[in-house]
């Protein structure tokens, strides 16, 4: 377990040694706070684990591109992957340990076991990017295993994912709970992501499209408006009149089955994407009629502060 440039910050390339450093800390009564990433680590990254350092008194941060969530035709190879500075950004969030594993330590030769999460893997993201959450569900069930957290940390902003992993970790009796956190703006209102880097100063401003397209639908749920159908269009129509925009989905759905909705329903999410330029982006909004739960699918709002990844 070695960091040259980072000392005081235990990075850990090994299963063995992740395990040891956690037995450690629960021997010593500590909870345990899990943080998993892909890297490029930006400030949406950095209040879950300040999130996670609220409640635990052992974080852990995976840092891990994760092949197996990428397609053919996707940037798995020029994925980010600033190791120093993501190193450095955890230290600053007070990570008591880092796992850093090679794709050969987490899939090594001959590996042929994937996790599948039925109804949930294959619609709107699942649709567009065959096999992409059969990748999250087996990595995300394998760093479960390998930390043995308390509670893991994911943000909103990647809806569908969090509400999938809540399901895999509820029906496979993962003892891990699950914090959904809000998700994290820049004052522009764009849903902070590690691909924004990948956006030009005009197609950041077209980006913005997809924030406005899911306040205009909470706006007319707050002035009345109950059909669906109408609130889809209306997203539909301030993506398809920006330049540069061309849109995946927007679509409005009950806010833990992702099944379409028939009729407006006191809670429901509202998920949007489009490819900005070559960016694909994703964001959502949960939407509520009066009298509507605060609680949704496991996000905790106005608890501590907002966060995601």
């Amino acid at each position: 377990m070695t960091s040259p440039s980072l000392s005081t910050l235990p990075v850990a390339e090994s299963v063995d040694d992740v395990r040891a450093a956690v037995n450690r800390a629960k021997q010593s009564s500590k909870r345990i706070g899990f943080v998993p990433t892909m890297g490029a680590l930006h400030v949406g990254h950095v209040s879950l684990m300040e999130r996670a350092k609220a409640e635990c008194e052992f974080v852990a941060v995976s840092i891990f591109v994760n092949p197996t969530q990428f397609g053919p035709r996707e940037d798995f190879n020029r994925y980010p992957r600033p190791r120093e500075t993501d190193l450095q950004i955890c230290r600053d969030a007070g990570a008591n340990l880092v796992f850093y594993p090679t794709v050969e330590t987490m899939y090594p030769v001959g590996h042929r076991t994937f996790v599948e999460v039925g109804g949930l893997s294959d619609v709107l993201e699942g649709a567009i990017r065959p096999g992409h959450f059969r990748g999250v569900a087996t990595v995300v069930a394998k760093l479960f295993n390998i930390v043995q957290a308390d509670r893991a940390y994911f943000g909103q902003k990647d809806y569908q994912q969090q509400t999938l992993i809540r399901v895999m970790a509820r029906e496979l009796d993962l003892p891990t709970e699950i914090v959904t956190c809000d998700t994290i703006r820049d004052p522009d209102g764009l849903a902070l992501s590690s691909r924004n880097a990948y956006l030009s100063p005009a197609e950041r401003q077209s980006g913005l499209s997809l924030s406005r397209a899911l306040r205009l639908a909470e706006r007319l749920v707050e002035h009345g408006e109950r059909n669906v159908q109408r609130l889809e269009t209306a997203m539909l129509q301030e993506l398809d009149s920006t330049p540069g925009v061309q849109v995946d989905y927007a679509v409005i759905v009950h806010h833990e089955s992702l099944a379409p909705l028939p009729v407006a329903e006191p809670a429901m999410v509202a998920l949007v994407a489009a490819r900005v330029g070559a960016t694909r982006l994703i964001d959502n909004l949960i939407l509520r009629l009066p009298g509507g739960t605060n609680t949704v699918s496991g996000v905790r709002e106005g608890e501590a502060p907002a966060e995601p990844q």
